[in-house]
């Protein structure tokens, strides 16, 4: 329960940092949206270090199923 949590943190955290550059690119939004955008993806670069490294291969893959139903 404690990893998927992490994983559930983890791609929420990818998931707004893209968003806010994709929002001042494509939707016209101020610029100020980059500071927690990157905010957002340093703390997204923070966790991805906590998380478990025996069989990171299988950890990544459940990750990327966590962010894909996110």
């Amino acid at each position: 329960m404690k990893t998927f949590l992490l994983f559930a943190i983890t791609a929420l955290a990818e998931i707004v940092g893209c968003f806010a550059a994709y929002a001042v690119l494509r939707q016209g939004k101020q610029v100020l949206w980059l500071l927690p955008g990157a905010a957002s993806l340093v703390l997204f670069a923070w966790l991805l270090t906590l998380h478990p490294t025996e069989g990171a291969g299988r950890i990544y893959a459940a990750y990327g199923g966590v962010y894909i139903a996110a």
